[in-house]
């Protein structure tokens, strides 16, 4: 508990340090020019204003996280938050007063909000690692990932939270129970990673009685429950599957939603398109745009729009994925990629009704073949219409495996709604200062790609039996 002891002072630090700032430049300067009469009640709502805003997008971006997250990770969560906060209440003072007022001491202002807030956030982190111990914690494997993977999941955790997990054992789960029951029992925490059915439940059961501390990854089947309503029609608990996701879909002012933000950032990022066109056609003088075929709701195929980012005949070898450092990748592709530019024709995607704004990131067709061939419940992600941006892009990276792709997406399909794409949207503003987002796959792992690539080309496979292996869909000809 002295876990959550720390993270609660550095929230009320990080509060108070952010509204006092607001508070002292707002009674100093702003204030005067937004209210003639009752100044100081005026001055207090503004102040209230910007607490509220500021805790509703901490909140949103998880930004007072301290154990949980990186440093950057929440100081950027922070300025967002606090940023927005500053501007619409800078906003109201301007059209308060009816005319531009002097920017300088609330830029002022920000400046050394972000500098205390990087400071209070790093101690706070240099604190907790300095006094709280890790967990000792018990990794339990089903048969289906094996081993192998069990440890490359510990080893992915102890990189990032090694201050949270001291990871003192990776077992199979099915052990006999009383040794099952003396390795719970002597470790703090337990994390079932992707363990067996028949398992799962002696296992839970355990760890609840014990009052240890319990993670799970979660099954394809558990994700659907959640699209599930309680039915009450006996004595006996029913539980009805209600495909809400072919009603979510299209739920009421989801198409108009996209269209006004599609028109918005189009005429707000054309300055944007205008320079990203000018690099890329000067860089090589090659085409401007690439096109690439992507599967979308049912399986239909369309043409994806993208400014190119790496040379001309970069699939001269056919379709091949994007490693960290991919020699393919042009100069203006690196700063066009990482800054997200290069996604921004897809806007016109949009538009066009191909994609939406929120859904599960439309794959090549190449790689749905392969994913659904692999793991015939990836079909599932071809039930909604393909978005800009989802679950996965937001709490996945690029290189994320397809299961876990599949997870994140199941998430959002069963739990469409106007609330849920407008948060992620919200979330997706904070992705693009995160770099891990858009890491590439590792040499290893793209090889193997290109192999199951090859072979499914090789294997000459037609639409009839792709669709046999559980895709559900067919390709153009």
């Amino acid at each position: 508990m002295e876990n959550k002891s720390i993270t609660n002072t550095a929230k009320v630090l990080l509060s108070l340090w952010n509204t006092a700032l607001f508070a002292a430049v707002w009674f100093l300067f702003y204030n005067n020019y937004t209210f003639d009469r009752f100044r100081l009640q005026g001055g207090i709502m503004s102040c209230l204003v910007f607490f509220i805003i500021y805790e509703a997008f901490c909140s949103l971006y998880q930004a007072f996280r301290i154990a949980s997250a990186a440093i950057p990770d929440t100081v950027v969560g922070q300025a967002i938050s606090f940023g927005i906060a500053d501007a619409v209440l800078y906003a109201e003072c301007c059209l308060v007063y009816n005319r531009y007022v002097g920017i300088l001491p609330g830029l002022g202002t920000v400046l050394m909000q972000g500098a205390g807030t990087a400071l209070i956030v790093l101690k706070a982190k240099q604190y907790l690692i300095r006094h709280i111990a890790p967990k000792k914690t018990l990794v339990l494997y089903g048969k289906r990932p094996g081993k192998e993977e069990a440890e490359r999941f510990a080893e992915r955790l102890l990189k990032k939270y090694d201050h949270l997990f001291a990871v003192s054992g990776i077992e199979y789960d099915r052990l006999e129970p009383e040794k099952l029951q003396e390795l719970i029992g002597q470790n703090e925490t337990v994390i079932l990673y992707e363990g067996s059915a028949e398992q799962r439940g002696k296992i839970i059961k355990s760890c609840t009685e014990q009052r240890k501390c319990l993670y799970f990854t979660p099954r394809v089947e558990d994700l659907l429950c959640q699209g599930a309503s309680q039915k009450p029609l006996l004595d006996t608990p029913l539980m009805k599957y209600d495909y809400k996701y072919e009603y979510q879909n299209g739920y009421f002012g989801k198409r108009a939603l996209d269209l006004v933000f599609a028109l918005f950032f189009l005429v707000l990022f054309s300055p944007f398109f205008v320079l990203a066109a000018l690099a890329v056609k000067l860089e090589d003088g090659g085409p401007v745009f690439f096109r690439q075929k992507r599967c979308t709701k049912d399986g239909r195929v369309f043409e994806m729009v993208k400014f190119r980012s790496m040379v001309v005949d970069a699939e001269k070898d056919g379709a091949l994925p994007c490693t960290g450092k991919d020699p393919r990748i042009t100069k203006t592709g690196r700063v066009i990629r990482a800054a997200r530019l290069d996604e921004l024709p897809q806007l016109w995607n949009i538009l066009k009704g191909d994609m939406s704004f929120v859904g599960p990131r439309p794959e090549r067709v190449e790689h749905v073949e392969q994913y659904t061939r692999e793991l015939p419940e990836f079909a599932y992600r071809l039930r909604v219409k393909g978005g800009l941006t989802g679950y996965a892009q937001i709490f996945g990276k690029y290189n994320t495996s397809a299961y876990d792709k599949l997870r994140l997406d199941l998430m959002y399909i069963e739990n469409q709604s106007l609330f849920l794409d407008i948060k992620l949207l919200l979330l997706t503003f904070k992705t693009m200062f995160q770099k891990e987002s858009t890491e590439g796959f590792g040499e290893e792992k793209s090889e193997e790609m290109r192999v199951n690539i090859r072979e499914a080309e090789e294997s000459g496979e037609s639409g009839e039996a792709r669709k046999d292996h559980g895709t559900g869909y067919e390709t153009e000809a």
